[in-house]
């Protein structure tokens, strides 16, 4: 058992790297690292099973900083356990460019980082999916492969932040009860004490969401211990509340907001070095501290071991699927299957709404891939997101394939976030397109950290109909595509669902959005191409009679709308092509010959989108034409709608024709 004293060593290491630091880059947050510094030191040293040697050892512990601006907290246990990734020199360089130790932690950054945190009640809802996936998984691979525990630090900011609730009640819903949140209960925010703004009795609005709630003195190791020791055996996910000080030790700045986001200073620096009777120069750890630490970092190293002795001694089918699904590799045979199945649809030509499509391409891709985790956010019916191979995941049972997220958009897509960074499984889920609004800051995440999601939005357009403005997304494709790394996917057709849901599934490293159709739509690839079209992000779908004088770009629904203007216009004598433009980001990943040809020299170049102009001028240029919304729409039979707004081929021809006249 670790002595008092040898605690508080080790719980001061954290204190002192994390003001150092902070003092040295002149920005940053002392005050959580050091106000959390004892939950933390017990938790590293009595209870996570991880392997900073075997970093990315798949039935590890997930530790989340949720409460992510506290990141010398997290920075400093890595360096202390002995992650190579962080080294003293990382910690000195906090928050400069090219650091590992970025400002908030970044999920690729460092070993050890399981997300990248910041945005408050991310983190939160990140672990959510962490905890899910760890079931789901052990569902499909038993205790021997699959069971561990998902710890998450929270503050005060981030159980203010509305996702916290979506979270926490979906959490609770599912009675996920190897996810233990710890709070750091220090009453401080940035504009002082947090009863200026909140008065919610967290434990109370935990209870109510189905948890189990503790509460512990935050600066006593062995009631730390205990109440972590007593949430390991719930049947239920717990929610601790540690009472803390913010930047304890601190003699003049400890319990104030000035502890929370700015450097000490030299003097509070050095009257808290005396506080706490730390001698050692800024940057340095007594070796025996450090040892003690670096001990602590090897507690798991023999229970890892014996983990890899019971996957080399797993069934071989079993340890193989187990080893790919952790990779993120795709099966043998994917491909096969998708090229099959477009064969079928060539012959088919299929008349449906692209929801239809994906729910198709899903029954294709769900019965290939194993590891996908369908879901929606109450939308189930709408979306097309649930196929016969995935049965609901219940409180009781894991080991469907179905996340009935409940009317939680946010708090869905930063689950799936937390899914996909645990690894093993690769989630979708859906709603309509115009509430991507509500799961847009974890969408942006997605991006930036690089994760394997699907976000289905249906009812991508003025053609929903009847709903109205409220629901008719007319800016959406535009604000989508403008966030990096992220993949925005419009197609025309089943055949080009299919395309855009097989990039989405073979691409690792970015997200992928598809926008889908509630109205039917004809078939506009009506034969067989081994090669994704869609993959190049545009191409010609139909050519011109002759060297042409007009193209006509379009996406999803209205390709339909370009292709009967182009009847018309080659019957007057006008030679048009017709250009599929599924995804912007693609396109511009082609080679500069690609586009040029692809774009053309037609003196009249127009687009056609039941969205805002912007984006299309890269294509049309400024002097280029624009078939689609200007402003909001209107509730209606859709068909009416797209005459109210002109956007139909005869709008398309009025509008080519005068620039001929």
């Amino acid at each position: 058992m670790t002595t008092r004293e040898k605690h508080d060593r080790m719980a001061n290491a954290i204190r002192f790297l994390s003001m150092d630091a902070v003092e040295k880059a002149n920005s940053g947050h002392p005050g959580l690292p050091m106000g959390a510094a004892d939950i933390a030191t017990v938790l590293f040293t009595r209870f996570m099973t991880h392997d900073p040697k075997t970093p990315q050892w798949p039935d590890r512990d997930r530790f989340v900083l949720s409460a992510g601006h506290g990141s010398m907290l997290l920075y400093s246990l890595l360096y202390l356990l002995g992650y190579e990734d962080v080294t003293i020199d990382e910690i000195k360089n906090f928050r400069q460019l090219g650091s590992r130790t970025a400002g908030h932690p970044e999920y690729g950054h460092a070993a050890g980082i399981e997300t990248t945190t910041g945005p408050l009640g991310q983190g939160l809802a990140n672990s959510v999916g962490m905890a899910l996936a760890e079931r789901i998984l052990n569902a499909q691979f038993g205790d021997d492969l699959v069971d561990h525990y998902t710890y998450v630090l929270v503050g005060d900011g981030c159980l203010m932040e509305g996702i916290s609730q979506e979270a926490i009640s979906l959490a609770g819903h599912l009675r996920l009860n190897k996810l233990i949140v710890m709070w750091d209960d220090n009453g401080i925010s940035i504009d002082g004490a947090v009863s200026l703004a909140d008065s919610t009795d967290q434990s109370k609005r935990f209870e109510a969401s189905g948890w189990n709630t503790l509460k512990a003195d935050g600066h006593d190791p062995e009631a730390i211990a205990a109440a972590i020791e007593e949430a390991r055996k719930s049947d239920r996910p717990t929610m601790i509340a540690f009472k803390t000080t913010i930047g304890y030790g601190a003699p003049t700045r400890a319990g104030t907001s000035k502890a929370h986001g700015s450097p000490l200073g030299a003097e509070e620096i050095a009257a808290t070095r005396k506080a706490l009777g730390w001698t050692s120069a800024p940057f340095v750890i007594p070796s025996e501290i450090l040892d003690d630490w670096r001990l602590a970092g090897l507690r798991s190293a023999k229970e890892r071991k014996e983990w890899e002795k019971r996957l080399a001694g797993a069934e071989a089918d079993i340890r193989s699927e187990f080893e790919r699904r952790m990779r993120g590799d795709l099966p043998g045979g994917f491909e096969t299957a998708i090229a099959d199945y477009k064969k079928k649809l060539a012959h088919d030509k299929p008349k449906v709404a692209t929801r239809k499509s994906s729910e198709m391409a899903l029954e294709v891709i769900n019965e290939c891939l194993s590891e996908t985790i369908g879901g929606s956010a109450d939308l189930t019916g709408s979306n097309n997101t649930r196929t016969p191979q995935t049965k609901p995941i219940t409180p009781t049972d894991y080991s469907g394939r179905y996340v009935h997220y409940g009317i939680r958009e946010h708090g869905m897509a930063a689950a799936m976030n937390g899914m996909a960074l645990h690894g093993g499984v690769i989630p979708y889920g859906g709603t309509f397109l115009v509430f991507s609004d509500y799961a847009r800051p974890a969408m942006r995440l997605a991006s930036l950290m690089g994760l394997r999601v699907g976000f289905v939005m249906t009812h991508d357009s003025i053609g929903l109909g009847e709903d109205g403005p409220t629901h008719q997304p007319v800016e959406h494709m535009a604000a989508l595509r403008a966030i990096p790394n992220h993949l925005v996917f419009r197609p025309a057709d089943a055949t080009e669902t299919a395309e855009c849901w097989q990039i989405a599934m073979e691409t690792k490293t970015r997200p992928s959005t598809l926008a889908l159709t509630r109205q039917n739509l004809p078939a506009v690839r009506t034969e067989f191409s081994e090669e994704n079209l869609c993959a190049l992000g545009a191409y010609e779908l139909s050519v011109a009679s002759d060297d042409p004088s007009v193209t006509l770009f379009a996406t999803g629904s209205e390709v339909e709308i370009a292709l009967a203007a182009q009847k018309v216009l080659e019957g007057r004598g006008h030679a048009t092509r017709v250009v599929s433009v599924p995804s912007f980001e693609l396109f511009a990943e082609q080679s500069k010959d690609y586009q040029e040809a692809l774009i053309g020299k037609a003196p009249v170049r127009v687009a056609i989108e039941a969205g805002i102009r912007q984006g299309w001028d890269r294509f049309i240029g400024e002097d280029g034409i624009f078939v689609g919304m200007t402003g909001f729409g209107a509730s209606g039979p859709y068909e009416a709608l797209y005459k109210h707004f002109g956007i139909t081929a005869e709008a398309v021809v009025e509008a080519v024709s005068a620039r001929f006249a």
